[in-house]
Order: C-alpha cells, then sequence, then structure tokens
C-alpha cells in the first residue's frame, strides 16, 4: 500500500466520521422522526463519494 493510499484511506476515515455525526446529531435534533430518510440520505451522500465500496480491512 503506497502513501497515497494510505492519506485516501484515512480522509475517507474522517469523512465517515463526521458524516455518522451528522446523522446523529439530525436525529437528536429532531427527535428521530426523521431517522429513516437521514440514513437514506446518508447512504447515498456516501455512496456518491464512494465511502460505501470501501471494504473494512480485517484486524491485525
Amino acid at each position: 500500500m503506497g502513501i497515497f493510499d494510505r492519506f485516501k484511506d484515512q480522509a475517507q476515515d474522517k469523512a465517515k466520521d463526521i458524516s455518522d455525526a451528522v446523522e446523529e446529531e439530525v436525529n437528536e435534533k429532531t427527535g428521530g422522526k426523521y431517522s429513516e430518510k437521514v440514513d437514506q440520505a446518508q447512504q447515498k451522500v456516501e455512496g456518491a463519494l464512494g465511502m460505501g465500496d470501501r471494504k473494512e480491512d480485517p484486524a491485525p
């Protein structure tokens, strides 16, 4: 794995963390009323960014 691959992985990890935090915040603010729609939107955004294509590396 090259250095650029590691940077890409780190950026995708950070983006996933931010995406999860935003989803949690929206669900908290709306009392979970729109949680299904928020989850669908999150999945679409992550898919468009190629984040859904990543396979998790097995634990060492």
